[in-house]
């Protein structure tokens, strides 16, 4: 089983999380944006075992201390989809527009695709194409735990942006009612920002993307 820590991050309080297999110790950060010192401590204090950097797109808050921490600890970059590779290539823009240090441009060293995985000690995560809020992003799913990361394709009680460069409402309607929502109404979910909630609690109550929104 995967022993997972929220972790807010960077003004924008995005949640970072360290996630540790509890037989292996082997240990992933997702979606890094920044406070590298506080992830460092807190991977530290885990007695975890980092193995990659994993991350659900490329948005500023999201991923901006991935290179830093994957050189850092010697480790991977695994995801996002390569159709966020445009948002990455700005991170030194975006750095400067929000007031964040300057954090440069990097490439993932593995680029995600629908159908893939990504294995941490005895877990796996099932990779699920989810674009809308970005055209790359992608959504982490431990079908045995019954537990998913989704970055900002949905939160709790509402759905990811979709008025930057390549985003697409329809294409984010899709992703969380055709990929996500079938996959079950238990799956508990890690949003990119805010609390947790279900799949089932949103398939019944989201204002944007319920049964009831979409009819």
């Amino acid at each position: 089983m995967l022993q997972v820590t929220v972790l807010p991050v960077t003004d924008f309080q995005q949640n970072c999380t360290l996630v540790v297999c509890d037989q292996t110790q082997q240990a992933a950060l997702t979606d890094p944006g920044g406070d590298i010192e506080m992830l460092k401590q807190a991977v530290a204090e885990s007695g975890g075992h980092m193995q990659k950097i994993i991350l659900t797109h490329g948005h500023l808050d999201h991923c901006a201390a991935a290179r830093v921490l994957a050189d850092f600890y010697g480790v991977p970059i695994e995801g996002p989809h390569i159709a966020d590779d445009f948002w990455i290539q700005q991170l030194p823009s975006h750095s400067a527009q929000y007031g964040f240090k300057n954090w440069g441009v990097f490439t993932p060293d593995r680029w995600l695709n629908d159908g893939d995985t990504v294995r941490l000690g005895a877990s796996v995560l099932d990779v699920y194409h989810c674009p809308g809020h970005t055209p790359g992003h992608v959504v982490f799913v431990e079908a045995k735990q019954r537990l998913a990361w989704v970055g900002d394709v949905i939160f709790s009680g509402s759905v990811g942006r979709t008025d930057f460069p390549r985003g697409n409402a329809a294409d984010l309607v899709a992703s969380i009612r055709g990929k996500l929502f079938p996959l079950g109404d238990d799956i508990q979910f890690i949003p990119g920002h805010g609390p947790d909630s279900t799949f089932g609690r949103e398939r019944l109550n989201n204002p944007y993307v319920s049964d009831d929104a979409v009819r």
